[in-house]
């Protein structure tokens, strides 16, 4: 595995989403990546759109210093009643998203082997099997797919999960995995600033302890810099508590020499509701247009807008 900073992508900006299908540009994708080199070498890709392929292209091309953890978007299999935002299909659907998911498996595996130097490992799912995901598959076909794709690949392969599920349900599938991926969100469960920290600990211990030996990364972990008050207290949402929750997480995920990808580069408008001040819009070090929010503004000095485009607290 390598080291060093690293980052969760998604590119989309105004007008652009993956739930329509229109892509970021190779033209934007590429301004992202040189603005993003500065700081990291490592990224993060969710699914193997035409944007992952677009951002292999540029690196490639433009022989970046960058390696990808690249994920594969799976569907749902399976009704789950108890996702709180609709996470119930017709069983046409649901046959239709397994098939989908096939197709999505082998984009995955030839964009693997299409790019071994800079695709360092494959992720198999995200958040799939959490309580409250909209996209559940059931975990004995996600040992499936995990073997399907460690058949088809060289490189390490894991999947992606909020730390809950590696507690309990996912033991069987950890024994298939060459490390373990999970997320974790101290402000998404209310947690004031001063036990952030702490928090996000003792998350990835409560996992890390049951599977000695086994490696564990962080594969997503933020803070939210506006919320309606929609899952965490509205005014921990801010721009002022980003940047220390960012700093504490990296001086000691350095220490530990444990990789981590910081959730996320940049604010993505085209999710969540409607509502401009959902929360899952808000998590980006950068706002969508690609000016630096409060906790990179010492990094790029000269993109910093004159004042923040957040209000704080």
């Amino acid at each position: 595995m390598p080291s060093g900073n690293a980052i969760c992508y998604s590119g989309y900006r105004e007008g652009q989403s993956p739930d329509s299908r229109v892509y970021p540009s190779v033209a934007q994708i590429r301004e992202d990546l040189h603005l993003l080199l500065r700081e990291w070498r490592l990224l993060r890709l969710y699914d193997c759109s035409v944007h992952a392929e677009r951002v292999l292209q540029v690196i490639e091309e433009d022989r970046l210093p960058m390696q990808v953890m690249l994920g594969a978007y799976l569907g749902a299999e399976m009704n789950n009643f108890g996702c709180p935002w609709g996470g119930t299909y017709s069983e046409e659907k649901l046959e239709a998203s397994r098939l989908e998911n096939q197709a999505e498996l082998q984009r995955l595996i030839e964009l693997a082997n299409r790019y071994p130097r800079i695709v360092f490992s494959v992720a198999v799912g995200n958040e799939a099997t959490v309580d409250w995901t909209d996209h559940y598959v059931p975990v004995p076909q996600m040992i499936e797919y995990v073997r399907r794709v460690k058949a088809g690949v060289r490189q390490p392969v894991t999947f992606c999960e909020n730390y809950v599920p590696w507690q309990h349900k996912l033991r069987g599938l950890v024994q298939e995995l060459d490390f373990i991926s999970l997320h974790t969100y101290p402000v998404w469960e209310y947690k004031h600033i001063h036990e952030a920290l702490d928090y996000t600990k003792a998350n990835v211990h409560s996992v890390a302890s049951l599977y000695p030996g086994k490696p564990v990364v962080i594969t997503e972990a933020g803070w939210c810099t506006n919320s309606n008050g929609r899952g965490m207290h509205a005014e921990h949402a801010v721009q002022e508590l980003q940047a220390i929750y960012y700093q504490d997480l990296m001086d000691w995920t350095r220490a530990e020499g444990l990789l981590c990808f910081v959730f996320e580069a940049f604010d993505e408008p085209w999710k969540g509701s409607a509502d401009p001040l959902e929360p899952e819009k808000h998590w980006g070090l950068f706002t969508v247009d690609r000016r630096p929010k409060l906790v990179m503004q010492p990094l790029y000095p000269e993109l910093a807008p004159p004042a923040t485009t957040e209000s704080p607290a």
